[in-house]
């Protein structure tokens, strides 16, 4: 089994800051690939972004990409979600996932076979 573990969540002024940490642990892979997902309430789940584990992005998604990324220290099995200049509508359930095998790294939600518990971003004006 593989557990995902989420910390780094909380409450933020527009504009300010956040980083979210995804501990990968358990029968973990050499290689693979962590995506990161956000779900607010009422909306459906979306990709933010996913890259291997040995730091080669595969995406982030544009509606992101010029204030949030993502990176992955191999010493320590930890994925990173740096958020910049946050804004209100970033608000929602921020999750981790993690698929072990060989196959694509992107954005399908079926991708994936690992989640973690999800973590609250809230965002004020």
């Amino acid at each position: 089994q593989v557990t995902l573990v989420e910390s780094g969540g909380g409450s933020a002024q527009a504009g300010g800051s956040l980083r979210l940490s995804c501990l990968v642990s358990g029968s973990v892979s050499t290689q693979y690939c962590v995506g990161w997902f956000r779900q607010a309430p009422g909306k459906e789940r979306e990709g933010v972004g996913a890259l291997y584990s040995g730091n080669l992005l595969s995406y982030v998604a544009a509606s992101v990409k010029d204030r949030f990324t993502i990176s992955h220290d191999s010493t320590k099995n930890t994925a990173y979600l740096q958020m910049n200049n946050l804004k209100p509508e970033d608000t929602a359930m921020y999750y981790c996932a993690a698929r072990m095998s060989y196959g694509p790294c992107g954005a399908r939600e079926d991708t994936y076979n690992y989640w973690g518990q999800g973590t609250q971003v809230t965002v004020s004006s």
